[in-house]
């Protein structure tokens, strides 16, 4: 390996030479120290390799091979979340709003609420959004329903138009 860089950095020094005649009777350059060679991660094909699992065992049928998955693992028990404490009235008072802001919000609340109950008189979901969708729907149609149908109304005439002046 040794002879085979220095091949190479001879044949490199040849060319990087100048042509002139003083130059060669200049004595070489002392040659460079190999570098210290750099370890990597280096597979060597000496290292053991670690066993493999064995494959999951396969049934037979027939002639053919039937993969049979292993059993799943039972689901854990479900365990409820501990319980909220409970509080009393005295400490909701002293809590962060007070009387009169907390019922206002209630009331805001509970008007809401029934306004969107779904089960009152048989209203389905489909029936909410609808009413809700209904007066947006009505003010797109009025800003844009007059101009789209002049547009198309148009085009109509000038493929009539061309049809007959053929």
């Amino acid at each position: 390996m040794e002879e085979i860089l220095a091949s190479i950095r001879r044949i490199i020094s040849e060319d990087d030479a100048p042509a002139e005649p003083a130059a060669e009777a200049a004595p070489p350059p002392a040659p460079e120290p190999d570098p210290e060679p750099v370890e990597d991660d280096v597979l060597e094909l000496t290292d053991p390799i670690a066993p493999q699992p064995e494959p999951e065992p396969l049934a037979t049928v027939g002639d053919i091979d039937v993969y049979s998955p292993p059993e799943p693992a039972p689901e854990p028990a479900y365990t409820p979340p501990p319980a909220a404490p409970a509080f009393n009235r005295d400490q909701v008072a002293d809590a962060l709003v007070g009387d009169h802001a907390a019922s206002a919000a209630a009331s805001a609340f509970g008007s809401l609420s029934s306004a969107l109950l779904m089960p009152k008189d048989g209203r389905t979901l489909e029936d909410v959004v609808r009413e809700l969708l209904r007066p947006l729907l009505k003010e797109w149609l009025d800003q844009n329903l007059p101009r789209i149908v002049e547009t198309k109304v148009e085009e109509e005439v000038h493929r009539i138009s061309r049809g007959r002046g053929v």
